[in-house]
């Protein structure tokens, strides 16, 4: 049997992938003015945003108190040029599917810059509630330098807390992709739009999914597998969802969530309940209570 030649199925192929209907709306054509933001310039921000953040933990591993100033500066300054250039690739990007002018992206790109960085003094010490509650809740941790080294919800929450900054400042496409990131590192799914609290730590952390409208409070602490979804979504008259709506969990202050709870629905689970691994709430929890398979017990946690 004659084998037809390789060339001319590979040319089919192309041909076939190349034509204009089987690409319609899957095609960003690159133009001069208008790309979307780069992978390899995130990743650079991920790494020095880590390295700033964490000095020493991150980046150089060399650093002394001599040092840190001229190292923390040299960070900034080249954390500024690369998020101005990224954010000026998101903004274009929206405005030019949106049929406007790209004129100002440049301009706002580098406003938006500055205040981001602004905001990292205050990115640290949140952050350092976030290790000192992990540090606090793990028995196996040995020091707090383990746990910034070695556990995932410090690189999750580094690229979370980052990315809900850049998400309340208005930044297209930026905060999703660096959530997706962290997402694809450390299997923690958590949404920008998100509002998390002080001291907030995920044990573990593998299949945790945190909704772009929830709200949690302070020293809230999940395990492992917990969703907080949606319990369903509203259509409009076209039957497709409807965009913007509180549709997650409201958790509130000193709340403990079990490994592979499901948590669905605008509910609220109260100051200082527990809720246990494997179960499903729809339901609002009282503060103080606990939950096990379903049920509301007495005495707390």
């Amino acid at each position: 049997m004659k084998e037809t030649p390789l060339i001319w199925n590979l040319q089919d192929v192309v041909d076939k992938l190349s034509d204009p209907t089987s690409y319609q709306g899957l095609f960003h054509q690159h133009t001069e003015d208008v790309s979307i933001p780069s992978g390899v310039g995130l990743n650079r921000i991920v790494e020095l945003t880590r390295s700033i953040l964490f000095p020493g933990y991150f980046g150089h591993s060399t650093l002394c108190s001599q040092t840190l100033p001229y190292h923390i500066g040299m960070a900034v300054e080249e954390l500024y040029e690369i998020l101005a250039q990224e954010i000026q690739s998101g903004l274009c990007f929206v405005e030019h599917e949106q049929g406007k002018s790209t004129g100002s992206c440049r301009k706002r790109a580098k406003e938006l810059a500055t205040q981001m960085i602004d905001r990292l003094p205050m990115l640290r010490k949140i952050l350092a509630t976030d290790v000192q509650a992990t540090y606090e809740g793990d028995p196996a941790a040995i020091s707090v330098g383990e746990v910034i080294c070695c556990y995932p919800v410090i690189r999750a929450l580094s690229n979370y807390r980052l990315a809900h900054e850049l998400y309340k400042l208005g930044i297209p496409l930026i905060p999703r992709m660096l959530t997706e990131m962290a997402h694809s590192e450390t299997g923690i799914d958590i949404h920008p739009g998100a509002q998390i609290g002080e001291y907030f730590s995920i044990d573990h952390g593998t299949g945790v999914v945190i909704g772009a409208t929830c709200i949690i409070g302070n020293h809230v602490k999940l395990y492992q597998g917990v969703t907080l979804g949606a319990k369903r979504f509203l259509k409009d008259e076209t039957g497709l969802p409807i965009k913007g709506i509180a549709r997650h969990p409201i958790i509130e202050d000193d709340v403990v969530i079990y490994s592979n709870a499901t948590i669905l629905g605008r509910i609220t689970i109260g100051k200082g309940a527990v809720i246990g691994g494997n179960i499903w709430v729809t339901t609002d929890v009282p503060a103080g209570e606990k939950i096990v398979q379903g049920q509301i017990l007495e005495g707390g946690r």
